[in-house]
């Protein structure tokens, strides 16, 4: 895992920040780091990084700014991002073409930013009379000896896509997150959270693109990031510094290394073909751009295409090869070569739970990274993945009360209809226009306070009758027209649990004022949960000396698809025709007829089958859960589910694989030895030394 790490004190003098790292004398040290720079407020980069990842440029001893991670800047634009930020303007810095987090110095002020989605976020704390941040939650809970914040875990468990439940907390007490589109600002210790978003008179300024341009502005987007990752290192520092670079030693392995290195991928750059038509465009984008996409020992110059073929699930066999003949067609390109990952039941979701790494956070990707890292392995050094574009692209359905909103009923009628067909064809699908549109309306129609309200008296009241189950898209649709709805496994959580999250659903309704529409607040919480996901999954799924790039969570896709019209995202397959515009932008029109069908049910089929296999063992996990003594189930509830569901009852899936790797990672947290930080004035124990706080914490 790679992080970043610095803080800001109060005072340059010891004596009031405490024991802190730099100078002889001062030994808190972050275990594995190189100094990015020094005192007075230190920056450290901790794990694997590779020297074309840490880019450093500075305007005078006291300016500077760091960048980490996939950034599409040269080193001029660098600067005047630099410069830009000495005069308080944020917006530079998040302008770039990819995947990235930057650090501004000017004097005793520190910026550092986030982004948009919330894949790569940044934590902060109060520690020694200053402040401490970093790009990871759990050293930073190791620093100040942090406990676990059971009512955050119980928020993500009844309520995971709901901002105001979460709030800007983590697992462990005391430490904060900044939202997405926020950026840290500390001035001599004490911090201040700042939007650098467009303000939402801007926004209502400007007038709306038409679907051509926003589409046109989408494909720039897309392959200026994929481009950005196509780029090697943009610049060799200067030993001397004359440059303006930083002339110290820049963290990471160079490219002989990372070959020789055990276990290491392919170099070159490489994405999936299995997985939907968003990986399969990254694949397409990135084979077609000019540039060095990689040797492939014996292929020349070629992208590393790889199809994952899961050949455990006897009912999705005909969906397994209409995927497979859909990625061999695309494959049929001189600038790829394809490869095909065969798995079994070794690669089923829940197998092999046991080993594993500690994530930052807990998420559902726990019980699936075992079944990723083998696809993973088979890729290249640089992976692309598609994660977030449903949630960029898509319309969430409360978008529909949008529409009304804005007064365009008309262009309900090809959605409704498309939903009612979704299903089959029954008696009563002719009511569903009807239904669905009366729905809307009432979303519509209600206010913010009283839509969140109503969710916190359904926790209390342990109404979860309405949740999609095993239900068809009406049914889930129904349920997503709702300022927010409590998760699937919220059904499964003690009264006090729910209580909990329902105090802080209605503290939330108090402080958080309703600045958006119902569908696009929805929109943005689903992104921030999936970046949250994606996030968990790069640490879950971690292959030595590999990259994902995600570049639908990149800020300017983000913000590019942001700009498609409600009107075009709600018509029936909007992602896959606003893909095949963009490919045809980028020059790439042939593409199979069923392009874009999606695998949802195949997916359903493998998550079961997998707990069916599962079931023993997963019973033995929750003979004495972790998530028990917190107070937060009661275990006999959740063998008696988990056993339903393997037989074959129709209960939330999703629910069920929260529960298991919160659990999993609560496990592997009490678990660990060690800590992230080391020298004499290390803390003296690890975050939640003392395990996991019993259940009258709750009350």
């Amino acid at each position: 895992m790679r992080w970043l790490v610095g803080w800001s004190s109060a005072t340059t003098g010891p004596a009031a920040s405490g024991p802190a790292p730099g100078e002889e004398g001062r030994a808190v040290l972050p275990v594995g780091a190189q100094l990015v720079w020094g005192d007075p407020d230190p920056l450290w980069a901790v794990g694997d990084w590779r020297p074309d990842e840490v880019r450093v440029v500075q305007a005078d001893p006291e300016t500077r700014l760091a960048v980490f991670g996939a950034c599409g800047a040269t080193d001029d634009q660098l600067r005047v991002g630099l410069f830009a930020a000495r005069g308080g303007a944020l917006r530079h810095l998040t302008a770039w073409p990819g995947s990235y987090t930057a650090v501004v110095r000017t004097g005793r002020r520190l910026t550092v930013t986030g982004d948009l989605a919330g894949a790569r976020p940044v934590f902060h704390t109060r520690w020694a009379g200053g402040t401490a941040y970093a790009t990871a939650a759990l050293p930073l809970a190791d620093l100040v000896e942090a406990t676990l914040d059971i009512g955050h875990l119980a928020a993500l468990l009844a309520c995971p896509d709901v901002p105001e439940a979460l709030g800007d907390g983590t697992p462990y007490e005391g430490v904060r997150r900044i939202p997405p589109g926020h950026a840290l600002v500390l001035r001599g210790g004490a911090g201040d959270i700042t939007s650098f978003e467009p303000t939402a008179s801007l926004a209502v300024a400007a007038p709306p693109l038409a679907p051509e341009q926003a589409v046109d502005g989408v494909r720039d987007a897309l392959v200026d990031a994929v481009r950005a990752r196509l780029a090697g290192p943009r610049h060799v520092p200067d030993p001397d510094g004359r440059d303006g670079l930083d002339p110290g030693p820049v963290p990471g392995m160079g490219p002989a290394e990372r070959r020789a290195a055990r276990g290491a991928p392919a170099p070159g750059i490489g994405a999936d073909l299995s997985g939907g038509s968003a990986s399969g465009t990254l694949a397409l984008l990135a084979a077609g751009l000019p540039g060095r996409p990689g040797r492939l020992g014996g292929h020349g110059e070629r992208l590393l295409a790889v199809t994952f073929n899961d050949r455990a699930t006897n009912g999705g066999a005909a969906s397994r090869e209409a995927e497979l003949e859909r990625a061999r067609s695309l494959a049929d390109n001189p600038r790829l070569h394809h490869v095909v990952v065969a798995a079994g039941e070794e690669a089923l979701p829940y197998a092999d739970l046991e080993s594993g790494p500690l994530t930052d956070e807990p998420g559902p990707s726990l019980i699936t990274a075992s079944r990723h890292r083998r696809r993973l392995l088979a890729g290249s050094a640089d992976h692309f993945v598609g994660h977030g574009a449903r949630q960029v692209l898509d319309a969430h359905p409360a978008r529909l009360a949008d529409l009304l909103l804005d007064r365009r009923r008309r262009h309900l009628l090809r959605p409704v209809t498309a939903l009612a067909k979704a299903d089959g064809s029954t008696a009563q699908s002719v009511l569903v226009p009807f239904t669905v549109y009366r729905a809307a309306r009432k979303l519509a129609r209600t206010p913010y306070a009283s839509g969140i309200a109503d969710t916190a008296r359904r926790l209390l009241e342990r109404q979860f009758a309405d949740e999609p189950v095993a239900a068809g898209a009406v049914d889930a649709s129904l349920a997503a027209l709702a300022w927010c709805r409590p998760g699937p496994a919220a059904r499964w959580l003690t009264g006090e649990a729910l209580a909990e999250v329902s105090v802080r659903l209605s503290e939330a309704v108090q402080r958080v004022p309703a600045l958006s529409r119902p569908g696009e607040r929805r929109a943005r919480a689903a992104l921030a949960r999936q970046a949250a996901d994606h996030r968990v999954f790069e640490q879950a799924a971690e292959v030595r000396s590999q990259r994902l790039h995600a570049p639908f969570l990149d800020n300017q896709v983000v913000l590019a698809c942001r700009a498609l019209p409600d009107t075009l995202r709600v018509q029936p397959g909007a992602r896959a025709t606003v893909l095949r515009s963009v490919l045809a932008g980028a020059g790439v029109r042939d593409l199979p007829t069923d392009w874009g069908a999606t695998s949802h049910l195949t997916h359903a089929a493998e998550v079961r089958a997998g707990l069916r296999g599962a079931i023993d063992g997963l019973e033995r996990l929750f003979d004495a859960p972790l998530l028990a003594d917190a107070g937060l189930v009661e275990a006999r509830v959740i063998r008696k589910a988990l056993r339903d569901a393997a037989e074959g009852a129709a209960l939330p899936m999703d629910g069920l694989a929260e529960l298991v790797s919160t659990e999993l990672w609560l496990r592997r947290l009490v678990a660990r030895r060690g800590s992230c930080w080391t020298g004499a004035g290390a803390p003296r124990q690890k975050a939640v030394a003392g395990g996991v706080v019993p259940r009258a914490r709750l009350t």
